[in-house]
């Protein structure tokens, strides 16, 4: 059930209609469009999605769909069934095109299936609704046999016409080489001027001749010009010849006409399949418009529900999304979610603050969904469906019936009791106004309780302080605000639930100019406690945006503090395992100098006692164990040293890249020898490796430097060559990383990127998907770190558009 009846205009589906009819090619699916209908069929809501979705892809990709001679037949066929009636040539050379572009349709969906079965992609709800469409082949072939491709009887229809038109072609050269020679005749005696010649009235040859001269020619006139000094003459010794040319040509009409009633009797039994034919045209038609639509709004098949559920993401207003993108701006996106828990959202903020935008946006997103239309959201929303749609936006008020802007509110509150169920979605704009705002939030109150015991969903709009406190106490209900950036006193249309929002009254008083005393006059006759609660509900909005902004900051903080204690950790670590290593080395050390001194001091006193303590012998070996002492046990320093990062330095030669010039490869540490020169390329050797590089890319460098860099490669290990060949053979310049974590994308990007650039390949393509643009942004900041990248830029939006990044070198 719909209320009001003027729902598709309140909410703008009538402007959906029409953009939709222009869409279409003819009337047929025209006719489609007028018969829209709400419907809450799950099945079929998912089958006209479907279709709808399935030829999004055609028109985005498949160009080669037939789009023309989608014509009206309907008249020519209701014509046919009367009995010894024949079509006109016209009627079948419509019907012959009409039939042609049903076949075409036939054979994309089926070539489709066949060539696409592998990959899945074989339009299954399009070709279920072409399975019971066929078209008799000797019929097609009867039409091709008599008309023409202009629409013509050919002559090759029947025997006798094909006679007939030979001679009317044989008549009219004889008559022609008469006529010829009677109007060079009268040129020669001045009687026609030499700009004249041979023209046709009432369906015969006749000559122009000057008025003076018209009795100098026997013959009969037909005409004769408007100033009356030319007539139009036909001479008499031609009658014969005119007059056999026009019973022949009667001829050809009644051959045409039986060959036409005849093929009209063929056509006669092929009606009904004739009628599906062009209803499947008509469709198709429909169908096209449905997803051009869609590729215009950018819309979506969203998860379907067999109940009532609303769970949107950056759903837009399809007109007003059709009329900012002409302007250049973009519609800020609406996120709404209705469930069991919360079913009625009551939605509260300032004027102008688009409160009414996204009551609109939700009834109509949700009517075009139970039409059969494609939706502008995010393509991982969910809807449900709902049996009931009521709406409350503007007002009926009407002098006939004697209402008043109020008492049509009460009418639609009246309606919407009796009818709301568990699965009605109502919609209410300014909820309670029209009357003395306490009784009418009483009375609002009161109707919203009954509303919320239904079981119903809805979205109300409302300033009313008690319904707010309402939603905030009672289950069922919850509470929402359009955002308003409160200190620069500007609405941000976007819809925050869970809180209610402060209609900032008295702020927008002040910035228009009302005088301040006005101002402090209305806040006093309102009463502290209400002023109170529009101020917390202001303060509530600006402490949350203050906050939200720094609970960014921290969280980068977090991360930038979480990174350098990683860093720290790792390097305490790093400084205790070399400190724990050189107090070994140190014990180690200090263990062997003890043992060697013990060892000396024994020899030393076992040398006194064998020289019996001599003087000089014992002075001498107790001078030597001094200078063990001083050598070997004094502490030497530990200097730690820090390994230097070795920095690989070019000496560059100046001039002209030749064969055999030392080059180097730019951005790279990569030096060989140019062993060819063929164009823009190069031929050059890497050690054992041979590649083929852009001459713009190598940097030409001195013999010396290719020589230190030939003796350090020398002293490496020499690494397994490469085979180009099957390198080139096995490198495809797209790279798909949909689905892949980020570190595990960067590293794919990285190994791709290393052997473009060995094959040297101008131009890269990275399929990342759109998704949030988190993996598109992560990546194109990881390739700006490449020099040799040029630019980057999106795919055309036929080929991926913002889902793939083109990469060109520089």
């Amino acid at each position: 059930m719909l209320y009001p009846n003027t729902l598709e205009q309140k909410l703008g589906f009538d402007t959906i209609r029409e953009r939709l009819k222009e869409a279409c090619v003819s009337p047929l699916g025209q006719d489609y469009v007028e018969k829209i209908r709400f419907t809450d069929n799950v099945q079929l809501i998912d089958k006209l999605l479907q279709q709808t979705t399935e030829f999004k892809q055609i028109v985005q990709y498949e160009p080669d769909f037939p789009n023309s001679n989608y014509i009206d037949v309907r008249p020519h066929l209701s014509r046919a069934r009367v009995e010894g009636l024949a079509l006109t040539e016209a009627e079948f050379f419509d019907l012959k095109l009409a039939l042609r572009t049903v076949q075409d349709c036939l054979r994309f969906l089926s070539r489709q299936s066949d060539s696409k079965r592998d990959e899945g992609t074989t339009f299954p709800f399009l070709r279920e609704l072409a399975g019971p469409v066929g078209v008799d082949k000797k019929l097609t072939e009867a039409l091709e046999r008599v008309i023409d491709d202009r629409g013509n009887v050919r002559d090759s229809a029947s025997p006798e016409l094909a006679s007939i038109r030979r001679r009317i072609i044989g008549e009219q050269a004889n008559l022609r080489k008469r006529l010829d020679s009677i109007i060079r005749q009268a040129r020669q005696n001045g009687w026609i001027p030499d700009d004249l010649s041979l023209t046709v009235r009432g369906g015969r040859l006749v000559i122009p001749i000057a008025a003076e001269h018209k009795r100098k020619i026997k013959g009969f006139v037909h005409d004769e010009s408007q100033t009356g000094q030319t007539v139009f003459l036909e001479p008499a010794e031609v009658f014969d010849a005119n007059n056999e040319i026009r019973e022949l040509e009667y001829a050809e009409r009644r051959e045409i006409y039986r060959i036409l009633l005849a093929l009209t009797d063929q056509v006669r039994p092929h009606l009904e399949d004739l009628r599906k034919a062009v209803n499947f045209l008509a469709q198709i038609d429909f169908i096209r418009a449905k997803a051009k639509l869609a590729v215009q709004l950018d819309a979506i098949m969203p998860k379907l529900h067999d109940r009532p559920f609303v769970n949107w993401i950056n759903a837009r207003h399809p007109l007003l999304y059709l009329s900012f993108a002409k302007q250049g701006k973009t519609v800020v996106p609406l996120n709404v979610r209705l469930d069991d828990k919360g079913r009625i959202l009551i939605i509260s903020g300032p004027n102008a603050g688009g409160k009414s935008v996204a009551l609109k946006t939700i009834g109509l997103l949700q009517y075009m969904l139970q039409c059969g239309l494609l939706i502008p959201m995010a393509d991982y929303a969910e809807m449900g469906v709902f049996q009931n749609l009521f709406i409350d936006i503007g007002d009926e008020q009407s002098l006939e019936n004697d209402l008043s802007t109020y008492s049509s509110h009460l009418t639609a509150m009246k309606q919407f009791l009796i009818g709301a169920n568990k699965r009605t979605l109502f919609l209410i704009d300014e909820f309670g106004t029209g009357t003395e705002p306490g009784l009418g939030g009483a009375i609002a109150e009161s109707i919203l309780e009954d509303l919320n015991k239904s079981g119903a969903y809805g979205v109300i709009n409302t300033h009313y302080t008690n319904l707010k406190v309402m939603a905030d106490k009672t289950s069922g209900l919850i509470n929402g605000a359009m955002r308003f950036d409160g200190e620069h006193l500007e609405p941000l249309y976007q819809l925050e639930i869970g809180r209610p929002g402060s209609s900032f009254a008295f702020e927008i008083a002040q910035k228009i100019g009302l005088p301040k005393g006005v101002i402090d006059r209305a806040k006093e006759k309102l009463g502290t406690q209400q002023v109170n609660f529009e101020k917390l509900l202001k303060e509530l909005d600006i402490e949350k945006r203050v906050f939200s902004e720094k609970n960014i900051e921290i969280g980068i903080n977090q991360r930038k503090l979480a990174q350098q204690l990683a860093e720290y950790t790792a390097l305490k670590t790093r400084l205790d395992n070399e400190q724990k290593k050189i107090v070994n080395d140190a014990k180690q050390k200090a263990k062997a100098l003890v043992q060697e001194a013990n060892q000396r001091i024994e020899n030393t006193i076992r040398e006194i006692k064998e020289n019996k303590a001599e003087r000089e012998p014992t002075k001498q070996i107790r001078q030597e164990l001094e200078r063990f002492e001083q050598k070997e046990l004094k502490p030497e320093p530990v200097i730690v040293e820090t390994p230097k990062q070795i920095e690989e330095e070019f000496e560059k030669d100046g001039g002209t890249i030749t064969v055999g010039s030392y080059v180097r490869v730019a951005g790279q540490n990569t030096i060989g020898e140019v062993l060819a020169l063929r164009g823009k390329d190069a031929e050059i050797r890497i050690g054992d490796l041979k590649s083929n590089v852009k001459l713009n890319r190598l940097e030409k460098v001195s013999k010396k430097t290719f020589k230190e860099a030939t003796d350090v490669r020398d002293d490496r290990p020499r690494s397994q060559g490469v085979d180009m060949n099957e390198k080139m053979q096995n490198f495809s310049f797209n790279l798909d990383i949909r689905g892949k974590r980020g570190e595990e994308a960067l590293g794919e990007v990285d190994r791709f990127f290393d052997d473009a650039l060995m094959l040297g390949y101008p131009e890269l393509r990275i399929v990342h998907g759109k998704g949030d643009g988190i993996l598109r942004t992560l990546v194109r900041n990881h390739l700006r770190s490449y020099k040799q990248v040029g630019k980057m830029e999106d795919e055309h939006a036929d080929r991926g558009g913002a889902g793939v990044t083109i990469v060109k070198m520089r």
